[in-house]
């Protein structure tokens, strides 16, 4: 029993004196994909001016369908974007799992837009651009194609949200 107890207090200095290392920077990605999720989501977080959330701050939810395509061929919307698991926090746009499914969830979530979620990803849309694709940018909202800057469209109340770049 003893050995237990100075085992676990050993464990407990060392684990209690490793510091988490300091989130790399936001960098907005201009490269072709496949685009992961960050690993050091705090950053994004940050760089977006979104509410740092609690991790499972679930409040307000809505879901939508999200669908990327680059000259074509889809590209894959991965888990965990917005979502720092290391440090417990998330913004009030993320994913949970792959495969498209946006989640807007917290305090902030009614005014998250398709820029914030890029933002997050890491992923440059500005400026007509998806990436590297700078050729054509069209956005469509439940069928319904955007007029005016695509990165200022709004999440919340759309149902699916379709991204369409080429080169």
């Amino acid at each position: 029993m003893r050995r237990l107890s100075v085992l676990l207090v050993t464990l407990v200095l060392l684990v209690g004196c490793v510091s988490r290392p300091e989130p790399a920077p936001a960098v907005q990605r201009a490269t072709p994909p496949p685009w992961d999720a960050p690993r050091d989501a705090i950053s994004h977080i940050r760089a977006a001016g979104l509410r740092e959330l609690g991790l499972g701050d679930d409040a307000d939810p809505w879901i939508l369908q999200l669908e990327v395509t680059v000259d074509g061929s889809p590209v894959e919307v991965p888990a965990f974007i917005g979502i720092d698991r290391p440090r417990a926090v998330q913004a009030p746009v993320h994913t949970h799992d792959v495969g498209g499914e946006v989640w807007l969830e917290g305090e902030g979530n009614r005014e998250s837009t398709l820029g914030d979620f890029f933002a997050l990803w890491g992923v440059r849309f500005v400026d007509g651009c998806l990436g590297a694709a700078c050729g054509s940018l069209t956005v469509t909202v439940d069928g319904v194609p955007t007029a005016g800057d695509p990165a200022e469209v709004s999440l919340r109340g759309a149902k699916e949200i379709m991204v369409a770049a080429t080169n």
